[in-house]
């Protein structure tokens, strides 16, 4: 195990923010897990977990000790009736896993390509998009005990899903490293398509059956489109999540404002488009400081150049103002303000 001292996290953010660790250590096994838990110092300090920095607005230096997720692997583990089961380290990056099963000739993670951060993290956050989310393909996880070195294996029912929420955020934040992944990729291969931004694209393109290769695309192209490279303009994509309120919440904010945009959820609530609502406000394209909401997508906020994590949270309190203001919702940041 090799600790590393003040080190720059602003290449491990995506939103390229500054700030340093006063001690890091790079996490490639459930070893290195371990020997943390034992080491007599290392053991005993509070610690943060890294993954691909796509989720966390870095406000301080961080004087915990930084448990950076680099655990590698692909691999498909298990032929079943029903499904393949592929495994990936939690320090592969997500999109790179969606990539590899595809060309594995093994569909089914499709609609989530290009989704930023790494495997590890997709499960904390239970990441999602155009229909599909972690949990509806995760198999199994593995993680190792921070108090007692033990490795865990967790199903998804002792996830606790819900909407960008998991256990690891709540009851288990902290006190765990998921360190290997599986997913369960269903035979057969059904498209997941019933979702605005696709049904465009078929009426566009007029294929009303693609498959899992052009739905990758089409997908890559829709976030393309919306979404800034993090490599190009720092950003942690969608910031804010999609409030969901009840049918009489939603029918009252339709009386005021007709045109909001809102999805039925399978419960009877609805989800409102944190996004529409932020642009309503006037927000898209507005700046404080150096941190700015971008011009193509009013959900994301944007580096415009030496922005400081204070203020990206000052901007974000800002926006949560406004919003309140004209529709009652106080809307909830997706990353972690550390």
């Amino acid at each position: 195990m090799q600790i590393e001292t003040g080190v720059s996290l602003k290449p491990y953010n995506t939103f390229g923010l500054p700030a340093a660790a006063v001690h890091l250590v790079r996490i490639t096994s459930d070893a290195d897990v371990r020997q943390v838990v034992d080491h007599p110092e290392l053991g005993k300090a509070p610690k943060f977990i890294l993954g691909g920095g796509s989720n966390v607005i870095l406000t301080r230096d961080m004087p915990e000790l930084v448990l950076k997720i680099e655990v590698p692997g692909l691999r498909v583990v298990a032929e079943r009736d029903d499904a393949t089961i592929v495994e990936a380290g939690a320090g592969v990056a997500w999109h790179s896993l969606v990539a590899w099963t595809l060309d594995q000739g093994l569909p089914g993670l499709e609609n989530m390509a290009l989704i930023p951060g790494t495997v590890g993290a997709s499960p904390v956050q239970n990441v999602g998009a155009y229909g599909l989310e972690v949990k509806d393909r995760l198999e199994s996880l593995d993680t190792v005990d921070l108090v007692t070195g033990r490795t865990v294996t967790l199903w998804p029912d002792q996830c606790a899903f819900g909407y960008r929420d998991s256990v690891f955020k709540r009851a288990l934040a902290g006190k765990c490293v998921i360190t290997r992944v599986r997913f369960r990729l269903p035979k057969p291969w059904q498209p997941v398509l019933g979702y605005l931004d696709l049904e465009r694209k078929m009426a566009e393109t007029g294929n009303h059956a693609p498959d899992a290769r052009t739905i990758f695309d089409w997908v890559c192209s829709i976030r393309s489109a919306k979404l800034p490279d993090p490599a190009v303009i720092g950003n942690v994509g969608s910031f804010f999540k999609n409030p969901v309120v009840t049918a009489e919440q939603c029918r009252d904010i339709i009386a005021r404002d007709p045109n909001i945009v809102h999805y039925p959820m399978p419960d009877g609530s609805f989800k409102l488009a944190a996004g529409w609502m932020i642009d309503a406000c006037g927000w898209k394209g507005k700046t404080i400081g150096h941190a700015g909401v971008y011009e193509k997508q009013a959900l994301v906020l944007v580096n415009r150049g030496g922005a400081v994590g204070s203020e990206v949270q000052t901007l974000a309190r800002a926006i949560q103002e406004s919003v309140y203001g004209r529709f009652g919702i106080r809307l909830e940041a997706e990353p972690l303000m550390v």
